[in-house]
């Protein structure tokens, strides 16, 4: 009998399977914040279900639970105070041994609809999340709501699909007969099942907790496998809501809710090395620093890891036939969210001598005084600037910030701005350096945070060849080109294609390189170091289970 909730999600299903295969626009969950799509009362009500959260213990019960733990603290200058359980491995890995067969029982059916349904009642409480993802990263309300809600479910949907697809191509049964000549052909009965790997561990991270979270988590909840969510102490609050709403659906699906647990833990415990090397771990999903996932994919030699790490984006300028729309677009691009996106560019190339646009020839200065006089424009009126630079997650970034301007020629500073609302918040302007030669020993390592460089190249070529070079070596999951001349957009096509790295072309109007979409971008490709896995695609989940089969004769 097929699960009542895929059943109930079976054309969202069918809607997504397809939409993966077409790659063309779509998306299962409104991302404006309308009343119209949300309900009249919807933003209140999310804020208030937030605000309910703060200053005492998150209401989660939870096996396995010793005590209390958390110490987040908004970017917009306050402390949530809210504790989590604090759960003790050991028990709690018994807790889930004892939830896991019945789930893997339940066959892919049953882990598709109860997936799709978590997702649904996430979409529903998307305003609440919205203002837990606000006071743990510092994004600025309307993307915490877009990236942190609807868009962070998309990806979770979409990987959910891939999953569906990937496993219906096993049918559960075949007869097979094998011809014998004038003898009676042999004859097999032959029954396949779909078995989970084992537990999945997701590491958080505290930038985009649920947008980088939700396809890990829902690649391997959807293939049948239990999962450990494991935020970054930092951003705990959105993942908090999203395991608890799972675990009430798990509930009412008749399975045990631990299935789905949380393992929150503060700054300083070493709570991620000791899930990660748990002989029951067999698949691991982290976003974070390259030293922390190059750690586990040397150590956590009993489990599958996808890793999404630090890369050095790029922007190549040769030429535009829209200058203005090229600075506007690079400037929006480096200031949205200060930089603190894993797609947000760094280095920009810029040939020594110039380049051509239909105005005439622009120097190498020119262009650079452009970017940073866009920067200061779009930035100038603080209430509007906090809207797009939202606030600053990791006081780390403003470390970086103070040590960067020693590096290169400061075209524009970096300046704290004052939010109209949050008068403790860390608000910051991107800095923006030049430099008037290469040194790859300074601009091959990523400066996470709103840290750019314009780089002076001997020539577009050279340029390209840098950006390749940097991409293969240190790892990039955006590349994006200016160009009036077809046969150099072919030469960086050819130049991503060979280093792995997602390339825009020509960015100039309200599609930015930092921006990647569900159901058509792969963001990632796994083939350079900034990744080793793409989210998402086939590859990205079919590793998430095994087949098994029995036979005989029919």
């Amino acid at each position: 009998m097929p699960h009542p909730f895929f059943e109930r999600h079976q054309v969202l299903l069918q809607q997504a399977t397809a939409a993966i295969e077409q790659r063309a626009y779509w998306s299962a969950y409104a991302e404006m914040p309308s009343p119209k799509a949300y309900g009249e009362t919807a933003n209140a009500d999310g804020k208030a279900a937030y605000e309910a959260h703060l200053g005492k213990p998150f209401a989660l019960t939870q096996a396995a639970t010793a005590g209390q733990t958390g110490k987040e603290a908004s970017p917009y200058g306050f402390d949530l105070g809210i504790s989590y359980p604090k759960a003790d491995l050991e028990q709690l890995f018994t807790a889930i041994k004892a939830a896991a067969p019945a789930w893997r029982k339940a066959g892919p059916e049953a882990w598709v609809g109860v997936s799709l349904e978590i997702l649904q009642r996430l979409n529903q409480h998307s305003f609440e999340i919205a203002y837990a993802v606000m006071h743990t990263t510092g994004q600025a309300f309307m993307m915490s709501f877009q990236a942190g809600g609807p868009h962070a479910q998309d990806r979770g949907l979409e990987a959910v699909a891939y999953a569906w697809q990937q496993m219906r191509n096993i049918p559960k049964t075949a007869i097979w007969e094998k011809p014998q000549g004038k003898n009676e052909p042999l004859k097999m009965e032959k029954h396949y099942t779909i078995v989970p790997r084992g537990v999945g561990l997701v590491i958080g991270c505290c930038t985009f907790p649920t947008w980088n979270s939700y396809p890990g988590l829902f690649a391997s909840l959807a293939t049948g496998n239990a999962v450990i969510v494991k935020p970054h102490p930092g951003a705990i609050l959105p993942l908090a809501i999203t395991v608890k709403i799972a675990r009430e659906v798990l509930a009412e699906a008749g399975f045990d809710p631990n299935i789905v647990t949380l393992a929150a833990h503060e700054q300083g415990d070493n709570a991620a090395v000791a899930l990660a090397t748990r002989p029951e771990v067999r698949l691991i999903d982290f976003t974070g620093s390259s030293q922390n996932g190059n750690w586990l994919e040397r150590n956590a030699h009993q489990a599958q890891v996808f890793t999404e790490k630090s890369g050095v984006n790029q922007i190549i300028i040769d030429s535009s036939d829209d200058f203005k729309g090229m600075v506007r677009n690079i400037a929006f691009s480096l200031a949205l969210y200060s930089g603190q996106m894993c797609t947000a560019p760094q280095n920009i190339y810029i040939p020594k001598e110039g380049i051509d646009t239909p105005e005439g020839r622009v120097s190498f200065d020119q262009v650079v005084a452009a970017i940073g006089d866009s920067i200061a424009r779009l930035t100038s009126d603080p209430a509007k600037a906090v809207e797009v630079l939202g606030a600053i997650q990791n006081v780390a970034v403003l470390e970086r910030i103070d040590a960067a301007r020693a590096i290169g020629e400061v075209v524009l500073d970096s300046q704290a701005l004052e939010h109209p609302l949050f008068p403790g918040a860390r608000i910051r302007t991107p800095l923006l350096l030049k430099l008037s030669a290469v040194d790859e020993s300074k601009i091959m390592q990523e400066f996470f945070g709103p840290i750019s460089f314009c780089i002076a190249t001997d020539s577009t070529a050279h340029s390209i060849a840098l950006s390749e070079k940097i991409a293969r070596e240190h790892g990039a999951l955006t590349l994006s080109v200016y160009s009036s001349s077809a046969e150099l957009i072919a030469n960086a096509r050819s130049a991503a294609e060979e280093a792995g790295v997602a390339l825009s072309i020509n960015l100039t109007g309200a599609v930015f390189v930092n921006q990647s979409a569900a159901f058509s971008d792969f963001h990632g490709t796994g083939a350079n170091p900034a990744a080793n896995a793409s989210l998402s695609d086939a590859a990205f989940v079919a590793s998430r289970f095994r087949v098994v089969q029995s036979r005989a004769h029919a």
